[in-house]
């Protein structure tokens, strides 16, 4: 940047401004094609819906997990060039898998209302654990409202997002299963996903596999900061505990009649307060060599870039426990807490 800067003041600033425009422009195009933000409400003090979507044009952010139908946030989103995850709260499972009526008029109200809103997924549930008493709704309902999208005409993907909990052995990432209990819920949300060629969505965060085993997995693996490989498995080498988690899953999906399934990172992040190595230069560093890393792919499926979504836009100060409250880019007085290189 600096060069470029040097060459504007020495040889013509119109000429050298179109070039750094231009090259600025086509950096951020590849970039916004795989980072998105997710964008969560659980605060009391966050600024409005139309000033959130603001910060997200200003910042060129391109793609948004929203996890609930929130009206004034799709309003918002309407005429802007944002594609949506829009998420089905687990607490509507049981009523949308009751009745085909029921996903249909969801579809309507949330969906077919918003033509002018780019919709990318319906997320139908977020971590839905076997002992939840709405687990053998979560299928039905993925059914039902995609029913629904088909029958309005509409092509947009339905999936669900898991959490790494779901693995029984990660290490190497080679060896990644999923635990036996997690089955009844997995293979069928496998099955519609095969059959409907639509994407799992994983919650991944290196951070709570870090400061759950800090004795033998070290900072600089999580933060994506150590040069040399850390973990070999096979043929592969792994630099960094993002990569190893997601490999884990891929491993896990191909012993389970998935392994033609792609994954998109629907959550991955790191707070910048309340607990073990939650400092701000560590979530700079982590959320800045993750937009970076993402273009890259993994070991096992190099060259492929990783669709992916930071958590969290803002600092939601209704969760606990206490680190649950600093995850975000943001402040809510819509100050960025440290820089973010989105491009």
């Amino acid at each position: 940047m600096a060069k470029i800067l040097s060459l504007a003041s020495k040889h013509g600033f119109m000429a050298s401004t179109m070039l750094l425009f231009s090259l600025l422009m086509a950096v951020l195009s590849t970039t916004s094609a795989q980072i998105g933000v997710c964008y969560g409400m659980l605060g009391n003090n966050l600024p409005s819906a139309q000033q959130v979507i603001a910060l997200y044009n200003q910042y060129n952010i391109r793609r948004m997990r929203l996890y609930n139908p929130d009206q004034a946030a799709l309003q918002a989103l309407r005429g802007t060039n944002i594609e949506v995850m829009l998420g089905v709260p687990n607490t509507d499972l049981q009523s949308i898998a009751a009745s085909q009526n029921n996903a249909n008029a969801w579809v309507q109200n949330n969906v077919k209302n918003y033509a002018n809103v780019k919709f990318r997924y319906i997320a139908v549930g977020n971590e839905v654990k076997p002992s939840d008493s709405f687990a053998q709704f979560l299928v039905p309902a993925m059914q039902n409202i995609r029913n629904a999208l088909v029958a309005a005409g509409l092509g947009i993907k339905v999936s669900t997002a898991i959490d790494t909990g779901t693995l029984g052995e990660s290490f190497p990432p080679s060896k990644g299963s999923f635990k036996g209990e997690y089955m009844p819920i997995l293979n069928p949300v496998i099955r519609f996903l095969v059959n409907t060629q639509a994407p799992l969505l994983v919650n991944l965060y290196p951070y709570f596999s870090y400061i759950g085993n800090t004795k033998d997995i070290s900072l600089n693996y999580a933060l994506f900061a150590t040069p040399a490989p850390v973990v070999p498995d096979g043929s592969l080498q792994y630099h960094n505990l993002f990569d190893a988690i997601l490999d884990a899953v891929y491993a896990a999906l191909e012993k389970s009649g998935g392994g033609n399934l792609e994954i998109v990172v629907s959550e991955s992040g790191w707070p910048t307060a309340g607990g073990t190595a939650t400092t701000v230069d560590n979530a700079r560093t982590y959320n800045n060599n993750l937009i970076q890393h993402v273009k890259g792919g993994t070991p096992k499926k190099p060259g492929k870039p990783i669709e992916t979504y930071i958590f969290d836009m803002l600092d939601e100060n209704n969760k606990e426990p206490e680190y649950e409250k600093h995850w975000g880019l943001f402040s809510p007085n819509k100050q960025l807490k440290y820089p973010v290189n989105f491009n």
